[in-house]
């Protein structure tokens, strides 16, 4: 039982040491001036709502026939196995709150509206990455360009001020491991 115990104090201070890191990344980045970034940012982060910039690609490798029609396909499946990981598991079991941008001091000018959800893992960062890794289970080509437009969704999350460095990262990874797993059940699903 004292073994136990040891643990369980352990792992509670290797959180609270990641909590402590997570928050002062999060004050550094609100901290750096980048006025041509901020509103850019502001608006890849709304366009990213909904998945509304996945959906778009996917419409518009749907209109090829073959490997990008299915591609559109895997990597939509992947969005919705990631969104609803993140937004009905994850945020419900991990309940961490939003970050304060007033005491964060965001600039006013990077905000977007706070989410009412919960802060872990950010939702917008998994579905990115799991469409950008679905995609290019059959693209290879697209791995590239998704994967940088996914870790631009997720670190625009930080800069407008509405998650955690942590958050994002947890998103990233669960966002691959959905669009993966959903990759290689479509490698055994019949067709194209």
């Amino acid at each position: 039982m004292r073994t136990l115990t040891r643990w369980v104090l352990a792992g509670q201070r290797v959180v609270a040491d990641l909590s402590a890191v997570d928050e002062a990344v999060y004050v550094a980045v609100a901290a750096t001036p980048t006025p041509t970034l901020d509103l850019r940012l502001r608006q890849l982060s709304t366009a990213a709502n909904n998945s509304k910039i996945s959906i778009a690609v996917a419409c518009g490798l749907a209109l090829v026939p073959g490997r990008p029609r299915r591609a559109a396909l895997v990597g939509l499946a992947s969005v919705a196995t990631a969104s609803a990981t993140a937004n009905l598991l994850g945020k419900s079991l991990a309940r961490r709150q939003r970050p304060d941008r007033i005491a964060g001091k965001v600039p006013e000018a990077r905000h977007v509206p706070m989410p009412e959800s919960a802060s872990f893992p950010s939702g917008h960062t998994a579905s990115a990455f799991a469409f950008a890794t679905g995609v290019a289970s059959r693209l290879p080509w697209a791995a590239a360009p998704l994967g940088l437009l996914a870790a631009s969704v997720g670190y625009s999350r930080v800069h407008t001020g509405v998650h955690y460095p942590g958050d994002v990262v947890a998103g990233a990874l669960l966002g691959t491991v959905a669009g993966s797993v959903v990759a290689g059940i479509d490698e055994w699903w019949p067709g194209p």
